[in-house]
């Protein structure tokens, strides 16, 4: 048996979601049945200080041999690190993607992937241009679970999908959590529930309703229609229900078969919200939080949309035979051996190895698409970010 491919990372800030990534990163491989490839974090910055870089390597009990940085320009010329997770709030993913990429490092960035379509396709632009690695970290799409799921789409088992609702919604005392100050809620870091936690409720709609298509087949929603709630006390977006139109649903008769129709539409609806809860009690007593429906059946997931647990089937009965015998159901139980963050760092390590700049699982124009749609999301609702934050310039200091 052939040696794993070892990834060498670096990690650039040290929160909640790095001390996650971090910890998932240094798990034995084995734990999750993988064998072909393991990470190594060679190195972390903080642009508070070197003591904090310090403090979190030790309380994440990263192994010897990982460096401890003061700021991100002294980590990216570390000649020992491969690729680098950037943690930072949406507001920095931008500078921080293109300081990494111009140091000549591969690169996962946290979602939401920017704060507008235009940086986006800057930093794709860039990658391209360096030869370099680049994907958006949006850990979800690389669950085993999120797998099946697309792959019982694709397989034709839950027929043509013409629905899809998901919600990812937190119920907090706003004023008394976040106050004016916390990054949920500051748009000088990009805040409101649109791309911290909307972004899942997107990603289910793509990922089922865009990414279960053949790569041809493929296209943005042709409408999107929403409605967006601003927090008072800082105008970043509390409340946000979207309704997207797909042109094709997957499944469905291309056009000129059957009665000669077009293909059939979908629509995905995405929610969120800050005062009301997916979740209320937190025992998944108001399950489930994605159901994708399809006219042989229904798909319904439990557990938050960013980390689900399990699935079921509904299997459709047949008219006359609904209501009759016994309900046709199947569950799938899916175990995550941490938090799962590790699977979508294993897709980086496997790309790096075989020389893709580019993953297939989460590629580069849909996380264009999807930030498109955001900005749309956006525009409706007249949710406008600082200037300094959507621009295009670098070297700009937030």
């Amino acid at each position: 048996m052939s040696s794993p491919y070892t990834v060498r990372w670096g990690i650039i800030a040290t929160g909640l979601i790095a001390d996650l990534f971090v910890k998932d990163l240094i798990l034995d491989p084995s734990t999750r049945d993988v064998s072909d490839v393991k990470h190594e974090v060679r190195a972390v910055a903080s642009s508070s200080s070197v003591d904090r870089a310090k403090k979190f390597i030790q309380d994440c009990k990263v192994p010897e041999g990982c460096a401890a940085y003061g700021s991100y320009e002294e980590l990216v010329k570390d000649k020992s690190v491969d690729i680098i997770y950037i943690a930072t709030p949406h507001s920095h993913h931008y500078q921080n993607t293109m300081l990494c990429l111009g140091a000549g490092k591969h690169v996962l960035c946290e979602k939401a992937f920017t704060t507008n379509a235009a940086q986006a396709k800057r930093l794709i632009e860039t990658a391209k241009a360096k030869n370099l690695f680049l994907m958006e970290a949006v850990w979800t799409r690389f669950f085993p679970l999120s797998l099946h799921v697309r792959k019982f789409i694709e397989d034709g088992n839950l027929g043509a999908v013409h629905r899809v609702i998901a919600d990812n919604s937190f119920g907090d005392n706003v004023e008394e959590k976040y106050g004016t100050s916390h990054r949920m809620i500051n748009m000088d870091l990009a805040g409101g529930c649109l791309l911290d936690l909307g972004i899942y409720s997107l990603t289910w709609l793509f990922q089922t309703l865009y990414h279960a298509l053949p790569p041809q087949s493929r296209q943005p929603p042709s409408k999107i229609a929403s409605a967006i709630t601003p927090y008072h006390a800082t105008g970043a977006d509390e409340m946000t229900s979207i309704i997207l139109t797909f042109p094709s649903a997957p499944g469905s008769a291309p056009a000129g078969t059957h009665d000669g129709s077009a293909t059939h539409p979908a629509h995905g609806i995405a929610l969120t919200n800050l005062r009301v809860a997916t979740d209320p009690d937190g025992h998944n007593t108001a399950r489930p939080s994605i159901r994708i429906q399809g006219t042989k059946g229904e798909i319904q997931i439990d557990g938050p949309a960013f980390r689900p647990r399990s699935w079921r089937v509904i299997y459709a009965k047949a008219e006359g035979e609904k209501g009759k015998g016994e309900p046709m159901v199947e569950i799938h139980d899916c175990e995550i051996p941490g938090q799962g963050m590790f699977w979508e760092a294993d897709e980086c390590a496997r790309c790096l190895r075989d020389g893709k700049i580019e993953s297939e699982g989460m590629g580069w124009e849909e996380s264009v698409v999807i930030m498109e749609v955001m900005d749309e999301v956006r525009r409706q609702g007249g949710i406008k970010y600082p200037e300094t934050i959507e621009s295009l310039d670098f070297p700009l200091k937030l």
